[in-house]
């Protein structure tokens, strides 16, 4: 515990301190030019990896950044609202879907029932990606790594695809005003890979 004290007094007295002014220009206002939706994976630095600063991101995190396909309803939608925000109020310019290795939730997707039974709310969170599974599962992948990175791939173009049943995110991306990013963070190698649309393949970003 006394590491995060000690951070906050760190960041009190020495990084608050180099960027006072950027902290003084959004402290009542924010402007963010990208909507990042990435894993709640303790692995995954949204502002490291993208080199922003505070006041450029707007961050959803969950796992295994999953985007529940759009629907009108009176439920609490944490994901859902988060999007409608970041597009409809803030005015996002970019939105990225994030996915990185060795991703826990993906792996989960393809576990047994029993491993599934002590996690039901997570298990039930992944539901979303059940298109994934099941094409994975046709694909008759042998090699357990393989199978991991393609999970992990597919399941970031199936979020993609997820964003695109929104209609005020389908009507900006007609009309060019809004970018829809797929990127793929191979966490022990720190590459990123952005998804090729025409490719249909990710390719490392250079």
């Amino acid at each position: 515990m006394n590491n995060l004290f000690e951070g906050v007094l760190a960041f009190n007295g020495c990084d608050f301190k180099e960027n006072r002014e950027l902290f003084e220009s959004i402290g009542r206002k924010q402007t963010p030019h990208t909507l990042f939706i990435g894993c709640s994976d303790s692995r995954i630095v949204p502002n490291l990896i993208t080199k922003t600063m505070p006041g450029e991101l707007f961050v959803i995190r969950n796992i295994a950044n999953l985007i529940p396909p759009y629907r009108e309803t009176d439920e609490y939608v944490s994901t859902t609202s988060a999007i409608e925000y970041a597009v409809q109020v803030l005015n996002v310019t970019n939105i990225v879907v994030c996915g990185h290795s060795n991703c826990g939730g993906c792996r989960l997707l393809l576990s047994d029932e029993d491993i599934k039974k002590t996690v039901p709310h997570t298990s039930r969170w992944m539901d979303l990606a059940t298109n994934v599974k099941n094409k994975i599962v046709e694909a008759h992948i042998e090699d357990p790594i393989a199978r991991e990175q393609a999970t992990e791939q597919l399941n970031i173009v199936e979020q993609l695809s997820h964003l695109m049943t929104y209609p005020y995110i389908k009507e900006r991306v007609e009309s060019c005003t809004l970018n829809l990013l797929g990127w793929y963070y191979q966490i022990d190698t720190g590459d990123i890979y952005n998804y090729d649309i025409e490719k249909g393949q990710f390719v490392r970003i250079e």
